[in-house]
């Protein structure tokens, strides 16, 4: 695929008139429309003649027509994203679209700006750059299970990266009860629900003014402290907020509540990688479970997903073993239960700090590490003339500055 221009292929379903769909047709670069089809059969043959790298699929119904070109379109070429543009009500049809091959759904009517957003999306994900063009990776952090260590896994995770150089910036999504800011010490003296009170556009230089600087080098934007200030804070802000920080950082971590709220799903669509977090125990572990499958049904899957299980040598009963079959996978991070982070807890001091030679420590600087090279990795295959302007401006690029 192209990493200028994407042909774009719009499939209209019966009942669906061009007019209806217009300013979903003005996409801009770097998608390119190379037809706009009526009827699913003529939109095959449509596919076949000009091998588009994108497909979208619109429809306002249930409709099997419409499942069976996805399917036969993902089977056709695996590589090429498969959008859906639907305007009717849910009832199951999102599940049947993603079983189908569907890469993301969007619920109709909906912004120009939300489709284009969508659209990139999909595209980096099949293109392996998970993050849409110009705009920096974001880490979500998952448990649906409360207790799990998760904020603790966010907070050690984000240090470990600016420690490693990069420029993060970690989000308290947990907007009732977030505690990213006594974990790492902060003062909460501004935080989203002062940004949201300011008003008005974001843009870069707003947003980061919000921001409380660690002493790691990590900036945060805290949570309310407050649980009634919560209700403040919509769904559509949420979006604004992540999509501005993923332009003025190096990458974007989240720390979500344990749940799927409408700001926990808006975090998990934008985002470019997932994190699930765990603890070795068997309600940890089930909720766990329910959670990958979750995201499964959402379109989320495979190597997108890391997991990190917490007090990974705790004395419960369940082996590392157990915990891999009951998952379905081997986890990406095995953290052990130290009362070092429990202290680090109280004295606001991750423990990648507190005591970098532990085993805990370690875990999370492998697991930031392997960010890292996941990051470098695309910044070589998606924008090399880009790595190597960057490489002249830093001294880690200094050997492609020479290689030149």
């Amino acid at each position: 695929m192209s990493p200028s221009t994407v042909k774009t292929l719009f499939a209209l379903d019966e009942g669906i008139e061009t007019v209806a769909v217009g300013h979903s047709l003005a996409v801009g670069p770097p998608l390119q429309i190379v037809g706009v089809v009526e009827g699913m059969d003529a939109s095959w043959r449509a596919i076949e003649e000009t091998s588009p790298d994108l497909l979208v699929v619109v429809t306002k119904r249930v409709s099997d027509k419409a499942l069976y070109l996805i399917e036969s379109a993902a089977k056709q070429r695996p590589a090429r994203p498969i959008v859906v543009l639907y305007e009717g009500a849910a009832n199951g049809f999102m599940a049947r679209a993603f079983e189908a091959g569907a890469d993301d759904l969007v619920i109709m009517p909906e912004s120009l700006e939300r489709i284009q957003f969508a659209l990139e999306k999909a595209v980096a994900r099949k293109q392996g750059t998970g993050a849409p063009m110009g705009q920096a990776p974001m880490i979500c952090m998952l448990g649906p299970k409360g207790g799990t260590g998760k904020t603790l896994t966010s907070c050690n995770l984000a240090v470990s990266l600016a420690l490693a150089g990069r420029k993060p910036v970690l989000v308290d999504l947990d907007l009732q009860f977030g505690d990213v800011g006594i974990a790492l010490g902060l003062s909460p003296e501004r935080t989203i629900y002062d940004l949201v009170r300011a008003g008005g556009s974001l843009d870069s230089e707003k947003v980061e003014s919000f921001l409380t600087t660690h002493s790691s080098g990590l900036r945060a934007l805290l949570g309310p402290t407050r649980p009634d200030q919560a209700g403040l804070i919509g769904v559509e802000f949420v979006r604004d907020v992540l999509k501005t920080l993923r332009t003025c950082s190096d990458v974007v971590i989240v720390d979500t509540p344990p749940s799927f709220s409408p700001e926990v799903i808006a975090a998990i669509d934008a985002a470019s990688h997932l994190c699930m977090v765990g603890a070795l125990d068997a309600l940890s572990l089930k909720d766990s479970k329910l959670g990958l499958e979750t995201l499964e049904l959402m379109g989320h899957k495979g190597s997108k997903i890391k997991f990190v299980l917490n007090r990974s040598d705790s004395g419960s009963g369940i082996s590392r073993r157990d915990a891999e079959a009951i998952l379905g996978l081997i986890p990406d991070a095995f953290v052990p239960e130290e009362k070092e982070i429990v202290r680090g807890v109280t004295e606001g001091r991750p423990i990648v700090m507190m005591n970098e030679r532990s085993v805990a420590a370690r875990a999370f600087r492998d697991l930031a590490k392997s960010y890292v090279q996941e990051f470098d990795a695309v910044e070589r295959l998606a924008a090399p003339e880009a790595l190597i302007g960057k490489a002249k401006r830093s001294r880690a690029g200094t050997m492609l500055g020479r290689r030149r």
